[in-house]
């Protein structure tokens, strides 16, 4: 009963292992080329509309919601880095060895991509922050307002996505795999949901190019949460559980 005791107390906690997964995003030459490949879409597409935005446009809302969209289509790579890298670069050895409960890395790896996908909100405010600060000074509008719903929104958008990348990720395994499917099947879906008539209904509500948007602004009905949560047990819940039932199974080499 001692031994066991002492070994619950050597593991490390789940907050020191979402630290780890945290610098583990950014350690592969990938994943930092993408962080920075993030940080710098948002910029340029704000620094964009400094010149291209008539001045009464330049304002701290349509500065940020302009960075959601592109940040959205990257994070969920990141995502998929995260749980992929640890078998494409034979990690997962050591990973496991050194935390044989399977599920406690897992869930380190989905905290570290929340927080990382909050970050990635953050530092959106902080570039249309800077971009509504150059406006002023510049004879552009640079008025601050915005409503706060779109912020938490904007989170959401940002979590959801990060999350779905995770799934596929853990799912398939596999990086170019996941990557590829992530962006084809969805786009797939969108397409038959466009063309086919009988399709269009069940689109809007498993159509997440479709139930997601409304979250890039501040108000959202009833029926669109609705809509929203149902197409991510169908792209998020439904994959990541899979992904975490193989993920357990999953012979390490």
């Amino acid at each position: 009963m001692g031994e066991r005791s002492t070994a619950a107390d050597r593991r490390p906690s789940l907050l020191r292992l979402t630290a780890v997964e945290l610098r583990k995003l950014a350690d592969t030459r990938a994943g930092l080329w993408l962080l920075i490949v993030i940080g710098f879409s948002a910029a340029a597409i704000v620094a964009v509309q400094l010149f291209v935005v008539p001045a009464e446009e330049q304002t701290f809302r349509p500065f940020f919601e302009s960075t959601l969209l592109p940040v959205g289509i990257l994070l969920p790579v990141l995502g998929i880095l995260s749980v992929t890298s640890e078998w494409s670069q034979r990690t997962a050895l050591t990973t496991f060895a050194l935390v044989p409960a399977r599920h406690r890395v897992v869930f380190a790896k989905l905290a570290a991509v929340v927080v990382a996908a909050l970050l990635s909100v953050a530092a959106s405010i902080a570039v249309a922050a800077a971009g509504t600060l150059i406006a002023d000074l510049t004879g552009g509008a640079g008025t601050w307002s915005v409503p706060g719903a779109l912020l938490w929104h904007a989170a959401v958008f940002q979590v959801a996505n990060v999350l779905i990348g995770i799934a596929f990720g853990l799912l398939l395994g596999n990086t170019p795999l996941a990557i590829v499917l992530y962006f084809v099947l969805p786009t797939i879906w969108s397409m038959l949901g466009g063309m086919i008539r009988a399709l269009r209904t069940p689109a809007e509500w498993l159509d997440t190019a479709v139930t997601m948007t409304p979250l890039i602004s501040p108000e959202m009905t009833g029926g669109q949460w609705a809509r929203l949560g149902t197409s991510l047990l169908l792209w998020l819940v439904a994959p990541l559980v899979a992904g975490l039932v193989r993920t357990m199974r999953r012979e390490v080499s």
